[in-house]
């Protein structure tokens, strides 16, 4: 149906229900001459007359009834569901769609929108833990959640967590063993266990910097895996350094059972950040989402 044809609907159903043209133009807020046109086109397309017009009032025709007790309970629907919709724009609710990694959605996400959902029982959320990068337009996410530096350049891009580094670890025992590196091209003399990066495959290369400048260097080692858990605990066990974010890494060098080398190479990157397209309308829930997320250091 065209948009003209549904407003001939609504014209024709206001001077039913108001048995009046003068008293429908003034409720739809047009006048009286075009209102009439306005059911003369309706009746001429249908090839039914559906109003009696005398010098005192309108009444509908048999054909007017039926249509009008067709379109008053259609009308009334639609009304109501424009007014559901409004009540979700004051009021939070629907579902929200993320895709993160792992420790993003268990250190982060999860810990900040757990209160959310208890407070808002008609917001739904659904947290989808992936590795490799999404295509949020495609895939139908309301936003992703990766490091800043992952993000392109296209979408908008909150920031959720703090800053991190690249941290390079060993055991007491092992540097104990073998010494410490005191630059990175001393890594070339050390056992290093490697991490087999789970999107492209490849081996990580270990990230460091000079003078502003990027310097990665390609290690070798007994051990390569594409497991962080299993890189930790192998680092634990004295087989080797390792370099991985600082989150996976602060319990232990905390208590001491793993020590960092090279900081002074290795300067803090963007941490999470929740991006979305710029182009998107966002829902009330989506709102409350992104505010809960928002990092305030």
């Amino acid at each position: 149906m065209k948009r003209d044809e549904l407003g001939d609907l609504m014209a024709f159903l206001a001077v039913c229900e108001e048995r009046s043209f003068t008293r429908a133009a003034a409720r739809l807020g047009t006048s009286q001459s075009s209102l009439s046109h306005t059911v003369k086109r309706l009746e001429e397309r249908l090839d039914l007359r559906l109003l009696t017009r005398t010098t005192r009032n309108v009444s509908p025709t048999l054909a007017g009834e039926q249509l009008a007790a067709t379109l008053r309970p259609a009308f009334d629907d639609i009304e109501a569901r424009l007014s559901s919709l409004n009540e979700m724009r004051a009021k939070p609710a629907g579902l929200v769609r993320l895709t993160t990694s792992r420790h993003a959605a268990t250190e982060i996400l999860w810990p900040r929108l757990n209160p959310v959902l208890a407070e808002h029982p008609d917001v739904e959320l659904e947290i989808n833990v992936e590795q490799r990068m999404v295509d949020i337009v495609e895939e139908r996410f309301d936003a992703g959640v990766r490091l800043g530096e992952s993000v392109e350049k296209d979408m908008i891009a909150v920031r959720i967590g703090p800053d991190l580094r690249m941290l390079t670890v060993g055991a007491p025992e092992y540097f104990a063993a073998h010494g410490r590196p005191e630059t990175p091209h001393d890594l070339t003399e050390h056992n290093c266990i490697n991490l087999r990066l789970p999107t492209l495959g490849g081996l990580y290369a270990w990230e460091y910097e000079r003078d502003g400048k990027p310097l990665n260097v390609r290690v070798e080692g007994q051990l390569t895996s594409n497991d962080v858990d299993v890189i930790v605990q192998a680092c634990l066990d004295g087989r080797g350094l390792c370099c991985l974010p600082d989150y996976h890494l602060n319990g232990y060098l905390q208590d001491g059972r793993l020590e960092a080398v090279l900081k002074d190479f290795s300067p803090p990157f963007p941490g999470y950040h929740m991006y979305y397209p710029s182009r998107r309308q966002a829902s009330p829930a989506f709102q409350l989402i992104l505010r809960a997320l928002r990092y305030r250091d």
